[in-house]
């Protein structure tokens, strides 16, 4: 290629760039905002409000001064159609396109959720909003060292159960064995260090540290930590719980495999006697790390309230009122501009900062009514789930629902992505309404994998747990009700749906 060649070529690269980079700010803010759970919208607004001038919050009662700026503030989208400023279908299509070709900018399946790399500049405000994510909480490490500071023990003890908390799991459990966290500690000059140190050390942990079961190598260490704190606060006086230390001590693994009857011939106890014992374990935990908060969870707040209305036999959606403030542009902030006195720079940084609030408008009023048109559809398709049940979902691909309202089925995704409903059957993610399925053989129409699940479980609760059904006989179960699936994927739902095999779900009576 000759260099004349190469410059051309490198010419039009750079101006395509130019072209789809142009597009793209106002759109990633519309798709980020769409797709952000309440949450962290909640949070993204508030950061505007903080950072940008123009922005503000009308407070209750000021209903008559919000509409004196109608002609600042953006109307509310159309509910009747798409309105990204009108961008269209096509756009869509060119931010896909820019998705492919600039995948180390932005994650492709997450927009917002990682910062744009060093190489797209300094400065610009849309693309660093897609680094807006929730702050994280503490570790589950850091928490426990907090506890750790507060036990007064010698220093070396100390100092050697800080290192083993290094060594945490997320589930609360020792991650490493002593030998190699000795190892991996020769040169931390720790006096005493060794075996005897770490083992001593661990014992005044797992005693100190709050839930009990902390820092165990086992489940079944962790069990029998559990059930000296109960003990030590609670007594024993029926003795339940020296058998079930028993039982978790000496037959774990055919507890695990609920062989009872082969546990009781061995402990030389009652088969009551074991279920009493196996009751008593419900109140223990098989990872105790997962009670302390999660510095990653989300609080679930609905996004869309559902409620029956009997006069019109129908069911009605509504946004979740309340929990986001109303957003205007500031009309002192836009009247500064024709002070004679502002100078050029100070009249740009007015227009951007408005520009940019009206930005955000526009996509917040954009999400409520993308959110409130697909739940609409939801509502018109499933009206079967909130009359009777999860028996009766029915299939709802996304495609449908964007043909239906005739916008991208980009726009459906990421607007029912991490979306929750409340309902009057109870509050349920959104995107639990759209799956696939299949015909029912009775006639009685198509059945969402979610419906059949739920037909799924509704058997097995209803089966005799002293001869639980198998998966074959699950599936037999199923083909009575017009919903014949394989005996494999019978397997595959009743895992997902955290059922065990019928071996386990048995009660020995």
């Amino acid at each position: 290629m000759s260099p004349m060649t190469a410059m051309r070529f490198d010419t039009r690269q750079q101006m395509k760039l130019g072209q789809q980079m142009k597009l793209a700010p106002r759109m990633i803010q519309s798709m980020e905002i769409l797709q952000l759970p309440l949450p962290l919208l909640q949070e993204r607004v508030e950061q505007e409000l903080e950072s940008n001038v123009a922005l503000e919050m009308v407070e209750p009662g000021e209903g008559a001064n919000a509409a004196s700026t109608a002609e600042s503030a953006p109307e509310v989208a159309d509910t009747e159609r798409e309105f990204i400023a009108g961008e269209t279908g096509e756009d869509f299509d060119r931010l896909a396109d820019l998705e492919n070709r600039y995948r180390d900018v932005w994650d492709a399946d997450d927009y917002g959720a990682r910062r744009p790399a060093a190489s797209a500049g300094e400065g610009d405000r849309k693309m660093e909003a897609m680094a807006n994510t929730a702050d994280r909480g503490k570790s589950l490490a850091a928490q426990l060292e907090d506890q750790w500071r507060l036990v007064e023990v010698p220093e070396d003890i100390a100092r050697a159960g800080f290192r083993l908390i290094e060594y945490v799991d997320d589930d609360g459990f020792l991650g490493a064995d002593l030998e190699t966290i000795r190892e991996q500690g020769r040169e931390l000059g720790i006096e005493h260090w060794g075996e005897p140190l770490l083992e001593r050390a661990l014992d005044r942990v797992q005693i100190a540290l709050e839930p009990p079961g902390l820092m165990a190598r086992s489940k079944q260490e962790s069990l029998l930590l559990q059930i000296d704190a109960v003990v030590e606060l609670e007594g024993d006086e029926d003795g339940s719980w020296t058998d079930a230390a028993v039982l978790i001590g000496e037959h774990f693994e055919d507890l695990v495999q609920n062989r009872l009857p082969k546990i009781a011939r061995e402990a030389e106890m009652s088969i009551e006697r074991v279920q009493a014992a196996k009751s008593r374990m419900r109140r223990l935990s098989l990872w105790p790390g997962r009670e302390l908060a999660n510095p990653d969870a989300q609080i679930v707040l609905p996004d869309v309230i559902v409620e029956y209305e009997p006069e019109s036999d129908t069911y009605v959606a509504a946004l979740a009122d309340g929990v986001m403030p109303v957003l205007r542009i500031n009309p002192q902030v836009e009247g500064m501009k024709k002070a004679p006195d502002l100078d050029a720079d100070g009249k740009a940084f007015i227009d951007d900062a408005v520009r940019d609030a009206t930005w955000l408008i526009d996509a917040v009023n954009q999400r409520s009514n993308t959110l409130l048109r697909v739940v609409r559809v939801v509502l018109e398709r499933q009206r079967e789930f909130f009359d009777h049940g999860p028996q009766f979902l029915k299939p709802l691909p996304m495609t449908e629902v964007a043909e239906r309202l005739g916008v991208h089925v980009a726009t459906v995704s990421r607007a029912v992505s991490e979306k929750w409903m409340q309902t009057p059957r109870g509050m349920y993610p959104l995107r639990r309404f759209f799956s696939g399925g299949r015909e029912a053989e009775d006639g009685g129409g198509d059945k969402s994998w979610e419906a059949i699940k739920a037909v799924l479980q509704e058997i097995v609760d209803a089966e005799d747990k002293a001869k639980p059904l198998s998966d074959q006989k699950l599936a037999d179960a199923l083909k009575d009700r017009g919903l014949e699936i394989a005996r494999r994927t019978v397997v595959k739902y009743r895992e997902q749906l955290g059922i065990p095999p019928a071996r386990r779900r048995k009660i020995h009576v």
